[in-house]
């Protein structure tokens, strides 16, 4: 008789004992969680174990199962080591999951709105427990997940794995190629910094260059909801970002392993014979089971692969928040994305339309229908010189590409503004903000708010000495009056030249000697100091004649907690200048530029 009304645990309880009444139990939830495997399958899967029942419950869960069946229960052993696939594929996918899972995270303190959106990204770096930690993972897992489909691609083409029957599962690929480059653009802008605002900006041109005009007009009005991005951009990117592409990877995931599951893993090329495709028909003595073999290697891949990208965001990379987005401030060298620079190295060879638009969509129609253009049968290397010789070219292509769309070709900068850049960069950090307050505090060269060097601005230093020199009467005089921005400065500033540094209070003292003479106390300054020296006189040496370096450093009046900096730059240019009598002479004139920073005394910045 049942103890209870009906068939319950108690029953087997009062049958068979606690003890084992609670194993069955146990043993037959496990066996349903795992669609088919027990304790004792399990037990003996990671002992290494044959199976010990028939049919082989290892393959249950593939027949049975949700997951498992986009999975092969069984592969050949060719491809069960680091070649021929590296693991590429399976790294791919997961690190779409831990896409997923760690935006997932973030979205909890995340509101999509250009009032909201910096804010948040500031608590979350600040004040959310493991934020910036999150932050930092699902940034880096972006730019691997881009880099390891890339090169999934790349070893599929190089393997000839795209050849007849697997054409649609590399067509599939390239879906997912495309799906996961815009599901990493379309996160750029939701910080809502001036690199997400600038970057996107770019990027959504590109769109509107889209022929006819009306098309691209009304592209550029879905991506950014106005003709300039801003709240109905920002929610459209948002929505693509963690709803719609997503969805479209799932699904295409889905399908790409589907084939791979149909048609099989393809061996090496030199495993086959040429024109034959023997990856479903695996001989019983090379069979590798998925379970626990390949499973167990999987996992122990994403534990390096985790294990590398914490160590990485612990010591090394840290996701960047720059200033808040402002459309009316473009910083120098706006960039797209690195895996869309080679888009922007074509923009700087020729026309928006032909270089934006025509030529990366005839690239990826190539790229869909490319496996079958291929009909050569053979896999084999030696038989494929051509086709791997092409795609060296298309690699080495992209690369020169990638570079071209770098600031560093085709943009034409003055070194002093590059100098100035790198010191005092208008989006991060840079050595000056870097060197601690209380380091800038005992090295101020201003003290006397009377005679102080910001009464006068550099613009008005410049239009005055400009007024003063057109009404001299000879060239002599003239080259005189614009030199004498370096006895106006000097006095008053930590001056780079050369040779040595000179400072108001501790006199001149030689690079070379520089850390020492400055000691602990002041070994940031001295770094920045000699950051300076490197961008004057090395990196930026062709670019700018007879430059010194100026560092003037002040407290500001009546505010004893916050520093003022003041960057200047001083050079020679060769000019011509019409004097007021009418003459036109040429003239070594001594040029001037200048940034200015403020540091407060709580203030804490790190170069990463």
């Amino acid at each position: 008789m049942s103890v209870l009304p009906v068939p319950s645990i108690l029953d087997e309880v009062k049958e068979k004992g606690v003890r084992k009444a609670l194993y069955e139990t146990l043993d037959n939830t496990v066996e349903r969680i795992t669609a088919g495997m027990n304790i004792q399958d399990i037990r003996e899967a990671l002992r290494g174990d044959k199976p010990s029942r028939r049919p082989n419950p290892r393959l249950t869960p593939h027949a049975d199962g949700f997951w498992m069946h986009m999975r092969p229960s069984y592969f050949h052993t060719a491809v069960t080591g680091i070649y021929p696939t590296f693991r590429l594929g399976w790294l791919s996918t997961f690190f779409f999951a831990f896409e997923i899972i760690t935006g997932l995270f973030l979205m909890i303190y995340y509101t999509p709105s250009p009032d909201q959106a910096y804010a948040d990204m500031e608590n979350l770096m600040g004040n959310v427990p493991l934020g910036q930690l999150m932050r930092d993972l699902h940034r880096l897992g972006a730019e691997a997940m881009v880099a390891f489909v890339m090169l999934h691609m790349l070893r599929t083409f190089i393997t000839g794995s795209y050849k007849k029957p697997r054409q649609f599962t590399w067509f599939t690929g390239v879906v997912l190629l495309i799906t996961t480059l815009f599901l990493s653009f379309s996160g750029y802008l939701l910080p809502w910094d001036q690199l997400a605002f600038w970057a996107v900006t770019i990027g959504t041109s590109m769109a509107e260059a889209a022929p006819p005009e009306v098309v691209g007009t009304n592209l550029n009005l879905l991506l950014r909801g106005s003709p300039d991005i801003g709240a109905g951009g920002l929610l459209r990117f948002y929505l693509l970002h963690v709803f719609a592409l997503p969805l479209i990877t799932a699904i295409f995931i889905g399908v790409h392993y589907y084939k791979v599951v149909l048609h099989g893993h393809s061996l090496p090329p030199r495993k086959e014979e040429v024109g034959k495709d023997t990856a479903k028909r695996v001989p019983v003595d090379k069979r590798t089971y998925f379970i626990p073999d390949i499973m167990s290697n999987e996992l122990a891949w994403v534990g390096v692969v985790v294990f590398i990208m914490m160590v990485l965001v612990v010591w090394f990379f840290h996701a960047p928040l720059e200033n808040h987005a402002d459309p009316q401030v473009t910083p120098l060298h706006t960039t797209a994305p690195w895996y869309f620079l080679w888009l922007q190295g074509l923009l700087k060879l020729g026309d928006k339309v032909l270089m934006g638009i025509v030529v990366p969509t005839i690239v990826f129609g190539l790229l869909f229908v490319f496996p079958y253009l291929d009909l050569t049968p053979s896999r084999r290397y030696a038989h494929r010189r051509f086709m791997l010789s092409m795609g060296a070219l298309v690699v080495l292509g992209w690369t020169l590409l990638t570079y071209m769309g770098t600031p560093w070709y085709g943009v034409e900068t003055s070194a002093d503004v590059e100098i100035a850049q790198e010191m005092i960069p208008q989006e991060g950090v840079g050595p000056v903000r870097a060197t601690p307050f209380d380091e800038w505090v005992t090295n101020v060269t201003v003290i006397d708010p009377q005679d102080n060097i910001w009464l006068q601005t550099v613009s008005g230093w410049k239009d005055q000495n400009q007024t003063i020199a057109l009404d001299t009467g000879s060239p002599e005089e003239l080259d005189a009056k614009l030199n004498d921005y370096d006895a106006l400065v000097a006095p008053r500033a930590i001056a780079v030249y050369e040779e040595e540094v000179v400072h108001p209070d501790w006199g001149a003292i030689a690079i070379g000697d520089l850390e020492e003479e400055l000691g602990e106390e002041n070994e940031h300054l001295a770094e920045t100091l000699l950051e300076y020296h490197h961008l004057m006189f090395e990196e930026w040496a062709e670019g700018i004649d007879d430059p010194v370096g100026y560092l003037v450093v002040s407290l500001l009046e009546d505010q004893g907690n916050v520093v003022r900096i003041y960057l200047l730059i001083t050079w020679d240019d060769e000019v011509q200048r019409t004097l007021a009598s009418g003459e036109t002479v040429d003239l070594t004139l001594r040029q001037l530029e200048g940034k200015v920073v403020y540091i407060h005394e709580e203030s804490e910045w790190h170069e990463h």
